[in-house]
């Protein structure tokens, strides 16, 4: 009855591969303005395809010559979804243990760990901050280069200190407004300016520098640390997702786990 359709082995992974790439896509842009883009997009493809059975032709035509261009429009309206799509397919490339040694060849792991000492400076540092109502918003670099947001902000290349984190951060300091990054065991800048994340499901209660910091580990793959001003509160950001630490203890754990995810 259905010997006209030949599946073969091909044809299987085929659309198994197709049904991986669409999943990709859809994880990406869920919960963002783009999955409402997304969704306009295929309705307008499902009436082409109505409309070219119905053989209209002036309107299929037309309907056609949109379509003709689709491939520049996505390119447009998905630029960020597509810069996240492909960072993290490198990153997770540049992390499995087949191309270690070639990861190694290329950077070395400085920007991914951070020692015990460290972590302690930047905990404690939170903690007093935290206490004092202190607002902060500190960036802890991965293997995805930071460059382009240093550059928006002071240079410093100062070695991680507990007392230096807080005096940057101090309501009357020059360099109080914007972020910290924290690379290859230095503090390489601050008060950089990070970009928004355009997520429309933030809880209102979030302020700029908790935007911020999502919009920062969307684009990337570096962890945020939050410490709010008006509550006293501090989150850790990480893969655009945001969780709020209960105790220093969580935060240290948080970090480690992240950090031992990537290294």
């Amino acid at each position: 009855m259905f010997d006209f359709i030949k599946i073969e082995l091909i044809d299987i992974i085929d659309i198994v591969l197709v049904g991986v790439l669409i999943y990709q896509a859809y994880k990406l842009i869920r919960g963002t303005a783009a999955m409402n883009i997304f969704t306009g997009i295929l309705v307008f493809y499902f009436i082409w395809l109505v409309v070219k059975a119905l053989q209209m032709e002036l309107l299929s035509a037309i309907m056609g010559q949109v379509m003709g261009v689709g491939v520049l429009a996505l390119i447009i309206l998905f630029q960020q979804e597509i810069r996240r799509f492909f960072l993290r397919l490198g990153t997770r490339y540049m992390d499995s243990s087949r191309f270690f040694k070639f990861r190694s060849f290329f950077m070395t792991s400085d920007a991914v760990i951070l020692d015990n000492e460290e972590l302690n400076e930047i905990t404690q540092a939170c903690r007093r901050m935290s206490e004092n109502g202190t607002g902060a918003l500190i960036v802890l670099a991965k293997i995805s280069s930071l460059e382009y947001i240093s550059e928006t902000g002071d240079r410093l290349d100062a070695r991680v200190s507990r007392r230096l984190i807080e005096n940057i951060f101090f309501k009357n300091a020059p360099m109080h407004d914007g972020a910290m990054i924290i690379s290859a065991h230095r503090i390489v800048a601050a008060r950089c300016t990070l970009p928004i994340s355009e997520n429309p499901n933030i809880p209102a209660h979030y302020g700029m520098r908790h935007r911020a910091a999502i919009g920062l580990t969307e684009q990337s793959d570096a962890d945020v640390i939050v410490v709010s001003e008006e509550t006293g509160s501090i989150s850790f950001v990480s893969n655009g997702q945001i969780k709020k630490m209960s105790s220093i203890s969580e935060l240290r754990l948080a970090i480690e786990k992240s950090k031992g995810s990537s290294s």
